[in-house]
Order: structure tokens, then C-alpha cells, then sequence
């Protein structure tokens, strides 16, 4: 005689141990194989709490849906602290000359830039979100255009900006390659190119552990990426702009020439001013120190320099408020 519903109710649950729930998402069961290898296992758990006792003994199939599950959670940063990174959200400054060939002079050597990309994609694991401004310094720079060449500097502006984009669509090639899924917003409206810049969809982008990289500048002539990357992280709320450069810090004067030049660890708002250190240029300074966005300068040679940054390490400079600075000593 056929069990009647109630009757196989009752035979699921004394299997599996628990209540079953008409409503609300399906209890989470772990495979047999890891009921196997650990005996029975109490189902009114958390399934965190069921994983981290299967972490010490049990080796997932690989082809398991659950056991991929499992695999994501135990390289999440929940169960690995010394992996948690110290930013949630970051606005990334890449200068476009980093992009260019040393030895071929192409305006992108596709080398570093697939190496860029994977640090990018190896902090995006980690959990933060990135935001990339990008100049375009490796195809024209609008003032040097201006000074140089006799362009005007609108022309040569609005031409600045068009590189940003050229360099923002090859970073987006390459880290959809490796499976990073990313989008393009430009402050230029061009539909057939890449999305306009809307702050709520660029937030949205980010919360879905997408990479926004943003390009042509401001829209405007006269500013810089500089002020590109400062703008984007006061509305985005960034926690830090990480700009990379060639030097592993900022120095008191240029170690390029000096070998007696000392590298600052730490620096605030004022100090900089008051020792016309260049770091972003003046209107981006003011806009980070107005909105005490954080500046992190550090060198994109050194070897997972943006991984130990996003994790906290001791990487090139901070240059922050003094309260921060002063929170920071205490720590």
C-alpha cells in the first residue's frame, strides 16, 4: 500500500533529522559522503557551523554542488582572518603611462597589463569592491599636447579624455578574459562604447562584485584623472584612493636623483601641503582633504603590492587627516 504524504513527511525527517519548512528557503543538507566520512550529522545546525566541522577531516568531491559550496566558504575571508581585507571599497588610480612598452614604445604593452589585471582580480577575490580610474597619459597627455604640440587645451583635453577610454576598454577586455566581469562608464555619452556614469548603477555594479572602471575623466577640460579618481571615490564613499606610480612611496624629494631621500610611512593633509609634496594635483588634493578621503601611494612594480595594501600591510604612503593619523598611533 502506497504511504500517504504525512507518512513519507515523518520517513523524511527521521532520516535527515530535522523539521521540514513549507515556506522560506530549503534546509541546507550536506552530501552523504561527508555524512559519511564524519557520521551523523545534527541538521538544526548552522550550515557554517556543519561546514567548519568538516573542514578539519573531510575533502570534498569536486563535483559536488554542495562541495563547491563549501570549497568558496572555506576560502572566504570568514574562516581565514589573516586574509580579511582592511578595505571594503576602493577607487584604484593607474596612471596610462604605466601601460606603455619600455622597449617597443607601443602605447600598451599587453603583458602588464595582463599582470595588473591579475592583482586586480586577485583582490576582487578577496572581497573588495574596485573602482579603476585610468589616464591616458601612454596615447596623449591633453596639457603636454597643449604646450608641446600648440594644441588648444580644450582639443587636447577632450583627446586626453578619449585615451582614457581606449585604456579603459583594453582593461575590460582583459579581465573579462579571466573572468572578471566588468563594466565600462564614461562621463562622454557614447551608448556604442560603454555605460554613462550613474553613481546608483555604478554603487549596484560594485555591490554585485563587479569591477567599474571609469573613464573619460570628469567630462570636463581642465581637470586631471587626479581629480577623476577624488571625485569618484567622495561619491562612491571609497574608503581609500590606492594610487600606483613607479616609486614605493612618497619621499621627501625625488629618489630618482637623491639617495639620501627619505620615504614617509605616514603623512597628513597639512604636512603635504606644507612641504609641496606632489602627490595628486591640487584640486584633487583639496577634494580628498575636504571630504578626508585617505590617498594610499604605493608602487605597482612590487610584487602582490596592491594584495598587501588591501590586506593592511605596511605598503608606500598614507596621507590622510591628522585624526586619523592620530587614531592610527593609538592602534
Amino acid at each position: 500500500m502506497r504511504a500517504s504524504v504525512s507518512e513519507r513527511t515523518s520517513l523524511f525527517t527521521a532520516r535527515q533529522g530535522f523539521e521540514p519548512r513549507l515556506n522560506g528557503p530549503k534546509p541546507f543538507v550536506l552530501p552523504l559522503h561527508h555524512q559519511a566520512s564524519e557520521g551523523r550529522i545534527n541538521c538544526g545546525e548552522s550550515p557554517t557551523r556543519q561546514a567548519l566541522k568538516l573542514t578539519k577531516n573531510a575533502k570534498p568531491r569536486i563535483d559536488d554542488p554542495n562541495a563547491l559550496w563549501l570549497n568558496a566558504f572555506l576560502m572566504s575571508s570568514d574562516t581565514n582572518p589573516a586574509s580579511q581585507p582592511k578595505y571594503k571599497r576602493i577607487i584604484l588610480k593607474l596612471s596610462g603611462e604605466v601601460l606603455r612598452s619600455s622597449k617597443t614604445g607601443d602605447p600598451i604593452d599587453w603583458d602588464t597589463l595582463a599582470r595588473i589585471c591579475e592583482q586586480i582580480k586577485d583582490i576582487r577575490s578577496l572581497g573588495t569592491e574596485v573602482g579603476i580610474v585610468i589616464g591616458g597619459g601612454n596615447i596623449f597627455r591633453g596639457l603636454s599636447g597643449s604646450k608641446d604640440r600648440g594644441v588648444d587645451r580644450t582639443t587636447g583635453d577632450y583627446m586626453g579624455m578619449l585615451s582614457t577610454v581606449i585604456n579603459g576598454l583594453a582593461f575590460m577586455e582583459c579581465l573579462e578574459k579571466m573572468d572578471v566581469v566588468t563594466r565600462v562608464q564614461t562621463s562622454i555619452p557614447m551608448n556604442q562604447v560603454a555605460e554613462p556614469f550613474i553613481l546608483r548603477r555604478a554603487i549596484r555594479h560594485l555591490e554585485k562584485g563587479r569591477v567599474v572602471i571609469f573613464v573619460a575623466g570628469t567630462g570636463n577640460p581642465y581637470f586631471s584623472t587626479d581629480t577623476t579618481a577624488a571625485l569618484r571615490a567622495s561619491e562612491l564613499q571609497a574608503e581609500v584612493i590606492m594610487k600606483a606610480t613607479k616609486v614605493d612611496g612618497v619621499y621627501d624629494k625625488d629618489p630618482m636623483e637623491n639617495d639620501d631621500a627619505v620615504l614617509y610611512e605616514q603623512l597628513s593633509y597639512l604636512d603635504a601641503l606644507q612641504q609641496r609634496l606632489n602627490i595628486l594635483d591640487s584640486t584633487a588634493f583639496s577634494l580628498c582633504m575636504d571630504n578626508e578621503v585617505p590617498i594610499l601611494v604605493f608602487s605597482l612594480n612590487e610584487e602582490d603590492g596592491i594584495r598587501r595594501a588591501i590586506l593592511g600591510e605596511k605598503v608606500g604612503t598614507l596621507v590622510c587627516s591628522e585624526s586619523s593619523l592620530s587614531a592610527l598611533k593609538r592602534h
